[in-house]
C-alpha cells in the first residue's frame, strides 16, 4: 500500500493513500474535522452507512465506533487534510465561554458540504505541509479559527465539541447490539461501555452465556448473510462492512456456519427466475 502522511503538527495532518483501497476499524479519541481533496471514503457506522467525496467537509465526534474504507478515484489518490480537534485544546477554547452543552446520547457525523469558510481555513493549511519551519502557533491558530467557523455555521455544533464527560456504565446488550460489526480490541469497547476489561468480560458471559469473540462471528456472519441475501451486496464489499478484515477468513468462516459459500449465495440471488 502506497501511504504518505504529513504533519505541520500531530493534531494536523495531510494523508493520501494511492494504492486500491485501505480499511481500518477505528475508535476516534478526539474530534476530527476533515476536508476531502480527492478520492472517496466509505464511513460504516451503527446509524447506516456515509460516503465522503472530493470537496466535503465534516466533522466525526469523538468516542464513536466506525469502519473506514478509503478509495482512490478516478485515477486521483485518496487525499485528505484531517484536523485533531483535541479535547485539552477544546476545555481552553471553552473556559472563556459560558456553555451548557446538551446530552447527545449518538453523536453522529455532521457534514458542511463544501462550505466556503471551512474550505478556505483548510485549504490554507496546504502550504504548511513542506515547510521545515512554521511560524510560531500557526496550527494552534489555524484551530481555533476552524472551531469558532464550525461554532458560526453550525449552531448545535457546541453540544459536541464542550462536551468533555467519558463514557459511563451503560447497558451492555444493547451497545454490542448496535456496534458489533466493528473490529476493536475489547478493552476498547469495554472503556466505551464504561467498564475494564475484566467487568466487561464477566458482564457479556452473564448477559449472552458465550465469549465475546464466539457471538461476534455469529452475529457478523448472520448480517453478511442478510445483506448478501436482501441487498444483492458483493461478498468483498460485506466481508469489510461486517467487521472481517480479509476476504479468505469471512469465507471461510461463512462457510463453516451456513455449508456453503457468500460467493455460490451471491450467484444463486443474481440467477434471473
Amino acid at each position: 500500500m502506497e501511504f504518505e502522511a504529513k504533519y505541520i503538527t500531530p493534531d494536523i495532518k495531510l494523508s493520501c493513500y494511492s494504492d486500491r483501497f485501505f480499511k481500518s476499524d477505528i475508535m476516534f479519541d478526539q474530534h476530527m474535522l476533515v476536508w476531502f481533496i480527492s478520492g472517496e471514503t466509505k464511513i460504516v457506522q451503527a446509524d447506516g452507512v456515509h460516503i465522503f467525496k472530493e470537496g466535503d467537509i465534516f466533522l466525526i465526534p469523538r468516542n464513536q465506533l466506525a469502519t473506514i474504507i478509503n478509495y482512490p478515484k478516478d485515477g486521483q489518490p485518496h487525499k485528505t487534510v484531517v484536523m485533531h480537534l483535541t479535547t485539552s485544546l477544546l476545555k481552553d477554547f471553552y473556559t472563556k465561554l459560558d456553555i451548557k452543552p446538551k446530552t447527545i446520547t449518538h453523536p453522529k457525523i455532521n457534514r458542511y458540504n463544501n462550505h466556503p469558510l471551512l474550505k478556505s481555513c483548510l485549504s490554507s493549511l496546504i502550504p504548511y505541509f513542506d515547510l521545515k519551519e512554521l511560524p510560531e502557533n500557526i496550527a494552534s491558530l489555524k484551530i481555533t479559527e476552524a472551531i469558532s467557523i464550525l461554532r458560526t455555521i453550525d449552531p448545535n455544533v457546541d453540544d459536541v465539541l464542550a462536551n468533555f464527560e467519558e463514557p459511563g456504565k451503560i447497558d451492555l446488550v444493547r451497545f454490542m447490539e448496535r456496534n458489533f460489526m466493528f473490529n476493536m480490541p475489547l478493552d476498547k469497547i469495554g472503556y466505551l461501555t464504561g467498564r475494564s476489561l475484566s467487568t466487561f468480560n464477566r458482564d457479556f458471559r452473564k448477559y449472552f452465556n458465550t465469549s465475546p469473540q464466539k457471538w461476534l462471528t455469529r452475529k457478523r456472519l448472520e448480517l453478511a448473510h442478510y445483506q448478501l441475501t436482501h441487498h444483492q451486496k458483493k461478498a468483498i464489499d460485506v466481508c469489510y462492512e461486517v467487521g472481517f478484515e480479509n476476504l479468505s477468513h469471512f469465507s471461510h468462516a461463512f462457510k463453516k456456519q451456513f455449508g456453503y459459500t457468500a460467493t455460490a449465495l451471491t450467484h444463486i440471488n443474481n440467477d434471473p427466475l
